[in-house]
């Protein structure tokens, strides 16, 4: 009986051996090209992240024209010299509305022993550096002299701020009121913000 030759099995074994392998290198090229996927992905770090969030934002303001930077400033003086008069769209929401005018009012109207406090401290610290007994008794009963007037004038600052809200809203001051009052008699007259919109000895009225 007549077999296969010698050459006709060499040469069906190398057909066989290269149907086989090329697609197997090529699967092989696909997979080192792609980029891996899924959770074969490195997880970048925190720190990279937030710097790359933050990168854009350096960028665009470094990028400002002079123009736009002085325009930038002109806005926000703008804006500061609004709040500084009291226009209501530019003020913080502790100092929004008619009530918290009507406390601002009440306490620009008068005259504050709080407000003369810290200069009046000053000249107490003054006299406490001077090794005598005169200056030292004089800056003690300074020191407290001006505490304990500060507080009886606070008190009845608050009292008949109480009363004319109550006469104007008909209701008593909300919650914070007392302190928003007091804390602003113990400022200086110029350094109050916003900025007193009546002058010592003007009536007080809803507005």
């Amino acid at each position: 009986m007549d077999g296969p030759t010698e050459d006709a099995t060499y040469t069906g074994a190398v057909q066989f051996w290269k149907k086989s392998s090329e697609p197997a290198e090529l699967s092989e090229a696909n997979i080192a090209a792609s980029p891996p996927l899924g959770k074969g992905r490195p997880t970048p770090k925190r720190r990279d992240a937030e710097a790359a969030n933050r990168r854009p934002l350096v960028g665009a303001a470094q990028n400002k024209t002079p123009e736009a930077k002085a325009k930038a400033r002109s806005a926000r003086s703008e804006i500061r010299e609004a709040m500084l008069r009291g226009e209501e769209r530019y003020l913080p929401e502790r100092d929004k509305g008619p009530e918290r005018r009507f406390l601002r009012d009440t306490v620009d109207s008068r005259r504050n022993v709080g407000e003369i406090l810290l200069p009046a401290m000053l000249i107490v610290l003054a006299l406490s550096v001077i090794q005598q007994d005169w200056a030292k008794m004089a800056s003690f009963v300074g020191a407290y002299s001006l505490i304990l007037f500060a507080i009886i004038d606070n008190w009845l600052l608050w009292r008949r701020a109480k009363a004319n809200f109550l006469e104007a809203f008909g209701h008593l001051p909300g919650k914070g009121s007392a302190s928003y009052t007091v804390l602003r008699a113990f400022q200086m007259r110029g350094s109050r913000i916003p900025r007193p919109a009546l002058k010592r000895g003007d009536p007080v009225h809803r507005r």
